[in-house]
């Protein structure tokens, strides 16, 4: 990989106990005044970073962890980028706020168009992946002159009021009445089908029955099928890839708009620059967001010249943002995509997912309660289980022991569900993966002959 990262990349070093002294202290002062709520990996580690280079973070107390998380596969380009920053700081100089027409929003218009899916060649740029995906069932909306929407079990597509309703799991119990028309259906999650079923000798029974049921549920009113092609927060859970363009045929049946969201899967996290790739789906519209900026807050909407004259979509300042697309976020899409052309990402993607993916199914064979092991590029997911047989997952005591032993010796990654979930940033070297499948494969020994990890 070409690279402007350090010539010799760093791998984990641990100089103090997990966390340390000065980590204990910052996160102490810290817990006075930040309210409950936070993303789990933080309260669980307690650990302060300091800095970061390239695929690895440094503690306030000089601890370096290899980085399986990357901000939940946001930091696409890993940490401190040279010419990120730079880009960034110049920008800083000159221009901050404001959605008047620059000369940085319209090379990041255009170098996102020429990435993008063909005839996708559009962009409403946004400062979040849940502003993104509204604004794009309102758009689904506009074209359609329908308003129920069908998302899937599992999925995740951000927690305002407009998309709570389509979470997939019950995390959105408890926040009072859903907004109506939203029907939800399964999965191809074929390690865990619910049908009990093996593919392919299923024959995707899984879309069968999600016509029938939206038939059945819904108003005949479905503006938008909104579909992760892989999905992410249930456990990086990689469909067959003839399962995509057997939903998109159930869209155009139903007269909706195939709505992907990438907020995960686009910009080279799978090994190729969008996760619709990898089945040949041609979605009418895209959300994308996360590893757009590499860190730095933006997403966006991804449609056709078509679909944007789609009123009231289409009207002045119908599907505008006042945040969306400022000169920083526009440089930080912009410098993102230029590197992961440069660097050859996409290709590094693949192949260090590929020698990970190997290292981790080589743990499958060596450890009992490892249930399952599947990804796609650096987009990779492990199911941990207390009975192979039947897949009953681990009890989340036992994996957050397996996340503080990881962390212990210099690997962060979000081992502390069952189903784990493993999405280093994209410039990782195959040294530093090897680094971090090693520390796993001494944590789970470790559990083997330490933990009764067969407890409910």
């Amino acid at each position: 990989m070409a690279t402007s990262q350090v010539s010799k990349p760093k791998l984990p070093s641990i100089k103090t106990p997990v966390p340390g002294p000065r980590s204990r202290e910052i996160f102490e002062q810290e817990q006075r005044y930040i309210a409950p709520g936070r993303q789990r990996i933080s309260s669980l580690a307690e650990v302060a970073f300091d800095h970061g280079d390239g695929a690895t973070l440094t503690d306030a107390d000089g601890n370096t962890y290899v980085d399986f998380f990357a901000g939940v596969a946001v930091a696409s380009l890993g940490h401190a980028h040279p010419e990120f920053t730079a880009a960034l700081e110049k920008q800083s100089r000159r221009l901050i706020v404001g959605t008047f027409a620059n000369a940085s929003r319209a090379e990041a218009l255009r170098l996102l168009a020429e990435a993008a899916p063909a005839g996708l060649n559009r962009a409403h740029l946004y400062s979040g992946g849940a502003e993104a995906v509204e604004a794009a069932l309102r758009l689904a909306r506009s074209v359609t002159k329908k308003y129920e929407v069908v998302s899937f079990w599992g999925g995740f597509h951000g927690k305002t009021g407009g998309v709570i309703g389509l979470i997939g799991d019950e995390s959105k119990q408890g926040y009072g009445p859903l907004p109506g028309g939203r029907y939800q259906v399964p999965y191809a999650d074929c390690y865990r089908c619910p049908f009990r079923m093996k593919y392919p000798h299923c024959g995707l029974f899984c879309v069968e029955f999600a016509r029938k049921q939206i038939k059945n549920s819904s108003a005949g009113a479905v503006a938008a099928v909104l579909v992760e092609p892989m999905q992410g927060t249930a456990g990086n859970v990689v469909p067959p890839d003839d399962w995509l363009p057997a939903i998109k045929s159930v869209a155009k049946e139903l007269g909706a708009m195939l709505v992907a969201d990438e907020m995960i899967t686009g910009f080279a996290r799978t090994g190729k620059w969008w996760g619709v790739e990898h089945s040949g789906a041609k979605p009418d519209i895209m959300t994308v967001g996360k590893g757009m900026g590499s860190g730095f807050p933006v997403s966006g909407v991804l449609l056709s010249d078509e679909l944007g004259k789609a009123e009231p979509f289409g009207k002045p300042s119908a599907s505008s943002s006042s945040y969306g697309g400022n000169p920083l976020a526009a440089v930080a899409v912009a410098e993102t995509i230029k590197t992961i052309n440069a660097e050859n990402l996409v290709e590094n993607s693949r192949k260090v997912g590929t020698t990970l993916l190997s290292r981790l199914l080589d743990l499958k064979e060596k450890y009992e309660f490892v249930g399952d092991v599947r990804g796609r590029g650096l987009f990779i997911g492990m199911d941990l289980v207390r009975d192979e047989k039947t897949g009953e997952l681990l009890n989340r005591k036992v994996t957050e022991v397996i996340f503080k032993e990881a962390l212990k010796r210099g690997l962060l990654t979000m081992s502390y569900f069952p189903r784990v979930r493993i999405n280093p940033p994209l410039v990782i070297t195959e040294e530093q993966a090897e680094a971090g499948a090693a520390i796993l494969d001494e944590v789970f020994a470790y559990v083997r002959d330490n933990v009764d990890w067969r407890a409910a």
